[in-house]
């Protein structure tokens, strides 16, 4: 049966990503955002038979039980990793690709401004980490990674990294699906800085060339 496929899938794709997972019995049992997918998969499916109000009810239990909360409308692919999952927030148009990793704090939101479609479109292999928020109906390409604490409000091209607020490209070549790095990710406000550092060193090298020359001319 597609369900207990689909759910297998899921376990295996946590026990693949997660180091701190045992067996699937554990994830199973210990992992909200494996939870979190599975009632998804009902509400969804009510959601789309024209059964809003118990595909709510179903979302909103589960809400109340792991954490995480996804409309039930949201279109969710195949094998994605929820990991921890508390406070994630999926919007009703939003739509996930394949293999996508979503950690802690994570927003796939709107911005109050659109009507219809108001959500992200994330491609295959995406993965965002811990607190980024990506508000808006607009596509995020597959294999993008997007930093910690990020705040996405425009189209990202395949195979980018986007960090900072507002969410800037800081790296166009392809992660793999397996780079699951947080942390070494290039900080555009640093490389700023250091632009400017040697900006000021040329600046007062040359302040310093030009009073020495009228030094010279006084003597």
């Amino acid at each position: 049966m597609a369900f207990f496929k689909a759910i297998r899938e899921d376990i295996q794709t946590v026990l693949k990503k997660d180091p701190a997972a045992r067996n699937g019995f554990e994830v199973l049992l210990c992992y909200p955002g494996v939870w979190a997918l599975i009632w998804h998969k009902p509400a969804h499916w009510c959601y789309k038979h024209h059964m809003k109000l118990l595909a709510r009810i179903i979302s909103q239990l589960t809400r109340w039980f792991t954490g995480i909360e996804i409309h039930p409308g949201a279109a969710i692919g195949r094998r994605c990793f929820i990991d921890h999952g508390m406070a994630v927030v999926i919007g009703e148009t939003t739509e996930i690709g394949d293999d996508a990793t979503i950690y802690q704090g994570v927003t796939l939101g709107g911005t109050g401004k659109d009507v219809g479609k108001r959500h992200p479109t994330l491609g295959d292999r995406v993965i965002v980490s811990s607190g980024a928020k990506v508000l808006g109906p607009f596509r995020v390409g597959n294999d993008v990674k997007i930093g910690a604490g990020s705040v996405v409000l425009k189209e990202i091209p395949d195979g980018c990294t986007v960090v900072g607020i507002p969410g800037t490209i800081v790296k166009r070549s392809k992660p793999t699906n397996e780079d699951l790095n947080q942390v070494d990710l290039p900080d555009p406000i640093a490389v700023e800085l250091e632009c400017l550092r040697r900006r000021i060193v040329m600046l007062e090298n040359k302040l310093r060339e030009q009073q020495k020359g009228k030094n010279d001319e006084n003597i």
